[in-house]
């Protein structure tokens, strides 16, 4: 009887055993039909989800794309700011190149002076639309069988830049704001997106619309762009998640003040604000509806899953929203918290890498999605993006620069400027004064030691490298504003300094208080110009 006994556990276990690996397999093996999913948040930062820092906001649906994706610590936006990082989704291509250099609809040369800032510079001119002689990657999809559906915000060029002028089949709420003009409850004021209820949330709208387009498309080939406008000002929560992170932020500690006086403009450097965290749980509620809709159609497990941001979270500027530390600055800024972002590629079939520190940024999505899906490549279009696929398969990508160029002063404090990453060393460039700040990132994420001085000749080489690739692109720089008054700018930053500041600190004391009443038909609205 023993003997029969093991025998059955024998045979048993090589059932299993085989079933095992047989599901394992099936797993693994690469769908013949792939869709892509690609989810982009506007000004959301690198610490603006509990994957990474638990301590206030909480995302679980954006946590699940981090892990049971790839996720690239090194991961960047191409600007400081949206519509040039948009662009280098659309394109592969570096800012300098695309000539889309600052957020569409910023002021330029001597209207720069109309923001009266009283900077030394004025900055140079940008192109306000995305270029029609450049495929863009919807076009390279839909080259290759694709239906392709784009949700939320554009602002990548007025009418007839529009996404269905670009590839996309259909747009829902493309189109030249970059703002939610309504607000984030219905009625919109959005000519490209028919309003739903009064109080309807835009980020579930948008989320349900891509859900809709999925069910449509199930037995096609599709790509599916959910292009959030949160957490982009004017922010806003319901009353329910305002109470909900008052109460969170009591608990934590609330400290006395937040802000501190950067070069132009105070800084946030507390994460408690309530309004900004309930907008952030409900665009991560949005999320979980696209990822639930997914798997009830059955395509979660031959549907490439992208989540990125366009730019930092907003510190300073806007609506002076959330703190990045420890990395420095934010939003329009040169630091990592102007560019480093929340970076994920979830591919179903592919479960090699979970975290990668490859440096990886907002042109290489184009390539790598071909790549990921059989489609030719298109390195003429492109040229500043690699693909990334070796490194979702365990492997590495040779060592290349990757090139900032915001020539321009903004609305959050950022300098006029050019940066070069190359390996752990990062270069930074400044028009005003042409001085360099060098940094190691490897050793000083926070960027706090300028190393310029002691490293000289590698100041040299990234220099040279960095400019040779502007001058081969065509950049545009700044130029000296013949009338630029010292004192006019100076009286301008000590307001900065005392006012503003003191008027960020009462408000942000309001926002926390249990009888914080906006006296308005929405949450917390507070109104932003980009």
């Amino acid at each position: 009887m023993k003997s029969k006994f093991a025998i059955i556990l024998v045979g048993l276990s090589i059932f299993f055993s085989c079933n095992t690996e047989k599901k394992k397999v099936i797993k693994d093996v690469e769908p013949e039909k792939k869709n892509i999913l690609f989810i982009l948040a506007d000004d959301y930062g690198y610490n603006d989800l509990s994957y990474r820092n638990d301590s206030f906001y909480e995302t679980p649906n954006i946590d699940l794309i981090a892990k049971e994706g790839t996720v690239f610590n090194s991961g960047y936006a191409t600007c400081q700011v949206c519509s040039p990082s948009r662009a280098s989704i659309m394109n592969g291509q570096f800012p300098a190149r695309h000539g889309i250099t600052d957020w569409i609809g910023a002021r330029e040369g001597e209207k720069w002076r109309e923001k009266k800032r009283f900077n030394k510079l004025l900055p140079p001119k940008y192109n306000h639309n995305l270029a029609h002689n450049d495929v863009t990657l919807p076009e390279a999809l839909k080259e290759a069988g694709y239906t392709t559906f784009f949700a939320g915000k554009w602002h990548l060029g007025s009418q007839g830049s529009w996404p269905k002028d670009h590839g996309f089949d259909i747009n829902i709420g493309g189109w030249d704001g970059g703002s939610p003009r309504g607000g984030f409850f219905s009625p919109y004021n959005n000519p490209n997106l028919e309003d739903g209820d009064d109080g309807e949330n835009l980020s579930m709208r948008l989320a349900q619309e891509t859900v809709k387009f999925m069910e449509a498309n199930k037995d096609d080939k599709f790509l599916a762009y959910l292009s959030f406008y949160a957490v982009h000002g004017p922010i806003q929560t319901t009353k329910e998640k305002w109470a909900k992170y008052r109460d969170k932020a009591e608990k934590n500690g609330i400290e006395e003040s937040s802000f501190k006086m950067k070069k132009f403009l105070p800084m946030r450097e507390t994460q408690d604000n309530p309004v900004y965290a309930g907008l952030i749980e409900t665009m991560d509620d949005a999320v979980g509806v696209v990822l639930k809709g997914l798997k009830d159609l059955g395509l979660d497990q031959n549907t490439i899953v992208v989540f990125t941001s366009d730019n930092g979270g907003v510190s300073a500027g806007d609506a002076f929203s959330t703190s990045n530390l420890p990395l420095r600055g934010g939003k329009g800024y040169q630091y990592e918290g102007g560019i480093r972002e929340p970076y994920f590629i979830k591919v179903p079939w592919l479960n090699k890498v979970k975290e990668t520190d490859v440096p990886a940024t907002g042109t290489d999505f184009y390539p790598t999605l071909l790549d990921l899906v059989g489609a030719d490549l298109k390195p003429e279009v492109h040229a500043d993006g690699v693909s990334l696929l070796p490194v979702l398969n365990g492997g590495d990508i040779a060592e290349r620069p990757l090139i900032w160029h915001y020539p321009h002063y903004g609305n959050q404090g950022g300098e006029p400027s050019s940066i070069i990453r190359k390996g752990d060393w990062k270069l930074i460039h400044y028009y005003e004064d042409n001085r360099q700040e060098l940094f190691n990132l490897k050793t000083d994420l926070e960027e706090l030691h300028d190393l310029s001085v002691e490293n000289s000749t590698k100041v040299e080489e990234l220099k040279r490298i960095l400019f040779d690739y502007l001058e081969e692109v065509g950049a545009r720089f700044p130029i000296k504003d013949p009338l630029y008054k010292v004192e006019l700018e100076e009286r301008h930053l000590q307001n900065m300094a005392t006012k503003k500041l003191e008027s960020l600190e009462k408000q942000r004391m309001q926002f926390l208080s249990p009888d914080f009443d906006p006296k308005n038909d929405w949450w917390g609205s507070l109104q932003t110009n980009d």
